[in-house]
């Protein structure tokens, strides 16, 4: 069976649906069989086909009505078929994978619903089914997993009946999935039988997805991506425990249960804080395995994966963009990926490094854990924690990596001798306190070791800029804390709300508001709330692999509303009260909090406040619903000509504001500007601070942008070039959007001679069926260019092999060329293919077109550049198309990695090296080379890309326009150039270049038809046989000599 949705969002999952017992006559439709509302996002149902005739599900939707809203906020419509007897699974992407192992299918959209959203099940209109109560929003079903009993044969189709589980429900336990996949209509289902303990060793050999239970001791825990990694070891291996919300802290014995998976080659066993039980606190951590550089390797790190290790004798050598050491000790190389970089210095040696074995992009790696396994010199003393903010009653444990040495202390200030207080226990500390320590042995004493450590405020009746701090993480992070108060500001769905300070300090550093995740929570704005629970740094919703910001938040365990219609606090009005960076979003590698001059610390620091942004200017289309805009800008900040914002190398525009619109229903363009203030709550996700509007949506003033005609005008005797990007075009894309493309290159680019496309896609697009061949999506550009009033263009490309040059699965972009054979020919030579490489003589290309170096790994799972030579007014000209790789991989400028790493960069640069050389080797074969590099290149006019495909041979185009005119593309209110121009120097004086903004400041409803500008040049070229203009031309290169040669001609009209 293969079931798909027609949901965007839906994906399709690795298991299909599950047979089970024999169908019963007594089922007259398709009903809910199994519903799990769990911790986080486990959330899953079960559809069950009992009917005893395969069902079309295309008949069949899902419908969320939150917090029991009358009517539903989230459809999902379902297709495919289900067999008689078997069942249909949908799951969370986010659930655990236990659960998602069993799923037909992944959504976020209606299956995000919490213990209080009913769910419907609808054939066509008619309600076939239901859970909840629709019109109530108490909670009916909230942590639980709850199965239909094997006597029920019907749905409930009454959606406002009061809902209770137990007359129709067998309730089991938090998490609990091993019913799902099956419905037995026969057998009340029966326990399963316990998962028996094995060794650490033996669960790492099971089958992936198989369900494993083991015990150890923790040996480190680390969140990432909103989870824990919890090391565990037990003797005969090592391995990761993964889930959210697990407590166990290193030294403590754990018993966990879970599915064994692998993240990208690193075993773990994923579960739930349910199914991990402590079983011994602080038993202690075990010895570290002694380890050289060779046990890393890739035949023998799989078996310390997952434990602690020690390395000694180490000298740190390097750094990478992406914070791995390169180390070497006595027997080879290994690398380093510390917790936290600032642990490790380049150049240092160290006597000791200890730390757990971790396995990621191919290879495995040290992680030491704090401070303590960093020993630079084993005659010493390490503390952890290492200093800094702890709560009263925080116990330092020092240690010493010297066999029989003694430790001695003290905390009044002086300097600890051997006659000193031995340190024989933690050290617990009650107020602001200094700890000098040393160690002895032999008549030796080692250099004093200080540990600095400040007291934070009682964790009760805490202010939420003390929660908060002057910084990016809360000083209470991981703590529990009591009776903090606020007023509520707004709600973020049923499990949320933003609450405000009542009494704020003085310090604009320190944030005023805080997110509350509250699950089932009735509190309404304007309530005053007193809150407990624990302080977390919450990973929002992201890319997986993105490196985000966390949000400081509350985990309530309680929540209590002290009084109702309150004020809300005023907000904070920005350009008034505050005014963001304009220049600087982060410069000291996040060392200091700046939040006057570093736009990242600017917005951390009103973190969950209310803000006001009043009378604002919209720099970019709406896109993935965030809406651009600024308020204020620097004196000397480049704007558009239509009223955008410009980067340049040294300002990415930290005043530019991201407002979240999902759900508004707002459209608008570059220029606009809005009609009174924005009121809305700080947020993070997806990298970007962004702010949630709390209250109405001011109205939108057309600001008069309108799609742009090239200012060049055709002439006889000038060719005329095109780049342009038309994003994922096939013979199936939209005939508006066909029509729009088409208009563009007629009216506003005025027909030009060559038009070099980017993301063309084979006939069939994004259908992965092994077709490569492009000819009807040329076509089809071609044939719209004709009725829009355009020539006849004709086409030429090289297929790609099927799935090899990256872009949409199934697609097979390329780049290729239309020209006007009225105005150009192709001259007339074999065509090269996929992976032939085009060489180059003294009379231009062996292949026409060709791809330049086609299996370079520079152009690996990337588009390879086209090159064609074209004659026009009896000389050739060699235009190369490029798609160079995409930007994905790069931090984000508002993300936790400062300076940004852009991961990207290295593959440009080697494809533009390639193409640079070939350019090179062009000019020196064939004469007078007439070259023009056009296409989609990922990167700024600024960037090492550029520059490098520039060199010395070729002249970027871009660089000729205003600054106004400087862009092609729009990326979160952004402007900036993507698609560039360039041409051999020896056109660079005969060329004119155009921008034509009519898509990148537009949406769909504006007339947008690509998320790409077109670029459009214009260049003289002149025939082989003007001898006088060559002559001039070269002569023309050496200005003195033209001057002192003008100069000439006015003595001799002075002689006599």
């Amino acid at each position: 069976m293969f079931i798909v949705s027609t949901m965007a969002l839906s994906l399709i999952a690795p298991s299909m649906s599950h047979h089970v017992s024999a169908a019963d006559e007594a089922f007259q439709d398709l009903f809910i069989s199994e519903y799990i509302e769990g911790s986080s996002y486990n959330k899953a149902l079960e559809l069950y086909n009992g009917t005893g005739a395969d069902i079309d599900l295309s008949n069949y939707s899902l419908e969320l009505h939150t917090n029991g809203a009358e009517t539903a906020g989230n459809k999902l419509q379902l297709s495919g078929i289900l067999k008689a007897g078997e069942v249909f699974v949908l799951a969370h992407p986010s659930a655990a994978a236990d659960i998602k192992s069993k799923a037909d299918m992944e959504n976020g959209s209606v299956i995000n619903f919490n213990g209080n959203d009913p769910v419907t099940l609808k054939k066509n209109d008619t309600v076939i089914d239901s859970i909840g109560q629709v019109g109530s929003s108490a909670n009916f079903a909230i942590d639980v997993t709850l199965v239909r009993k094997d006597a029920v044969v019907t749905g409930d189709v009454d959606v406002t009946d009061s809902f209770d589980s137990k007359v129709d429900w067998n309730s089991y336990s938090k998490d609990t999935s091993t019913y799902l996949g099956s419905h037995l209509t026969g057998d009340t289902p029966s326990e399963p039988s316990p998962i028996e303990l094995s060794t650490i060793a033996e669960a790492r050999t099971a089958a992936k997805g198989t369900t494993v239970k083991v015990q150890g001791i923790a040996t480190a825990s680390f969140e990432a991506g909103g989870q824990t990694n919890l090391f565990v070891q037990d003797g005969t291996a090592g391995v990761i425990i993964r889930g959210n919300g697990l407590t166990a802290q290193p030294g403590d014995e754990v018993t966990a249960e879970g599915v064994l998976n692998d993240y990208y080659g690193m075993q773990q066993i994923e579960t739930t804080a349910s199914k991990v039980e402590i079983t011994t606190e602080d038993k202690g951590i075990p010895a570290p395995t002694s380890l050289v550089s060779t046990d890393l390797s890739a035949e023998n790190g799989e078996e310390h994966e997952g434990t602690l290790v020690e390395f000694t004798n180490v000298t740190v050598e390097a750094k990478d963009s992406n914070g791995n050491f390169t180390a070497t000790d006595s027997s080879g190389e290994f690398v380093i990926k510390p917790s936290d970089s600032s642990l490790l210095e380049i150049g240092k040696s160290y006597e000791i490094l200890r730390g757990v074995v971790d396995y990621n992009y191919d290879e495995y790696k040290l992680v030491p854990r704090n401070s303590t396994d960093v020993i630079e010199n084993a005659f010493s003393v390490t503390a952890n924690p290492a200093g800094g903010s702890v709560t009263e009653g925080t116990k330092v444990t020092l240690q010493t990596a010297t066999t029989d040495g003694t430790i001695h202390y003290t905390t009044d200030g002086t300097a600890p001798t051997a006659s000193s207080p031995e340190y024989t226990a933690p050290i617990e500390l009650t107020s602001n306190t200094t700890i000098k320590a040393v160690v002895t042995k032999d008549g030796e004493t080692s250099e004093v070791a200080v540990f600095t450590y400040k007291i934070l405020k009682s964790a009760d009746g805490l202010s939420i800029h003390d929660i908060q701090g002057d910084s990016h993480t809360s000083p209470y992070e991981s703590m529990n804390v009591s009776n903090v108060e606020g007023i509520v500001t707004a709600k973020a769905g049923s499990n949320a709300f933003y609450m405000q300070e009542e009494n704020p300090d003085d310090d604009i550093a320190t944030s005023e508001g805080i997110y509350i995740y509250a699950k089932g929570n009735t509190v309404k704005v304007g309530d005053k709330v007193n809150v407990s629970g624990q302080v977390k740094e919450w990973r929002e919703d992201g890319y997986s692999d993105a490196k985000d910001l966390l949000t400081t938040q509350i985990t309530a365990s309680a929540v209590t509303t002290v009084s109702s219609d309150n004020p809300v606090p005023e907000a904070v009005v920005i350009g008034e009260d505050r005014t963001p960076p304009t220049e600087i979003i982060e410069d000291d590698e996040m060392t200091s909090f700046d939040p006057e001059t570093d736009g990242l610390d600017f917005y951390e620091s009103l973190e969950g406040m209310l803000i006001e942004i009043p009378d604002a200017t919209i720099t970019g289309p709406v896109k993935y619903d965030e809406l651009p805009v600024i308020v204020n800008t620097s004196e000397d900040q480049l704007r558009t000509r239509a009223g955008g914002i410009l980067i340049t190398p040294d300002d990415y525009n930290p005043e530019r504001m991201l407002i979240d619109v999902d759900g508004l229903n707002i459209n608008a363009k570059t220029g606009d500007t809005l009609d009174g203030s924005i009121i809305g709550n700080v947020s993070y996700d997806y990298s970007n601070f962004k702010i949630r509007p709390a209250g109405e949506f001011p109205s939108i003033v057309d600001g008069g942008t309108d799609r742009q005609v090239t200012t060049i005008k055709p002439k006889k005797n000038e060719l005329t070039v095109a780049s342009y990007n038309i994003e994922n075009f096939y013979s199936g894309t939209d005939p508006d959007k066909v029509g729009k493309i088409a208009e563009s290159i007629v009216s506003n680019m005025k027909k030009p001679d060559i038009v070099g496309l980017i993301e063309v896609q084979d006939n069939n697009g994004p259908t992965d069926d092994g077709t490569t061949d492009a000819s009807e999506s040329f076509q089809t550009i071609i044939k719209a260019i004709e009725e829009k009033g355009g020539p006849t263009y004709k086409f030429t490309n090289i297929d790609p092999l099927d799935k090899t040059d990256g872009g949409q699965p199934g697609g097979n972009i390329r780049v290729g060329f239309l020209y006007n054979p009225e105005r150009v020919e192709l001259t007339d030579k074999q065509a090269g293919d996929a992976v032939t490489a085009v060489g180059v003589t003294k009379d231009g290309l062996t292949h026409n077109p060709g791809r330049i170096d086609p299996t370079n790994e520079a152009f690996e799972d990337s588009r390879k550049p086209l090159a064609a030579e074209f004659e026009f007014n009896g000389e050739k000209v060699v235009v190369v198309a490029n798609h160079l790789n995409s930007k994905g991989g790069d931090g984000a400028l508002f993300g936790a990695d400062h300076p940004v790493v852009l991961g990207s960069e290295a593959q440009r640069i080697k494809q533009a090296t390639v193409i640079n050389d070939f350019v090179t080797e062009l000019e020196s074969k064939m004469k007078n080379a007439n070259v023009v590099v056009l296409g989609d290149m990922n990167d700024f006019e600024f960037s090492a890309p550029i520059k490098t495909l520039e060199g010395d041979v070729l002249t970027d185009m871009m660089n000729k326009l205003p600054a106004a005119e400087r862009y092609t593309y729009n990326y979160q209110g952004n402007a900036q150039v993507l698609d560039h121009i360039l041409v051999s120097n020896n056109l660079a004086k005969k060329a004119d270049i155009d921008t034509i903004n009519i898509n990148s400041d537009f949406s769909e409803e504006d007339g947008r038809a690509s998320d790409h500008d077109p670029v459009l040049a214009q260049i003289k070229i002149k025939k082989s046989h003007d001898v006088k203009d060559k002559v001039w031309d070269f002569l023309s290169q050496y200005e003195n000599f033209v001057a002192w040669f003008k100069k000439l001609l006015e003595w001799k009209q002075l002689l006599p």
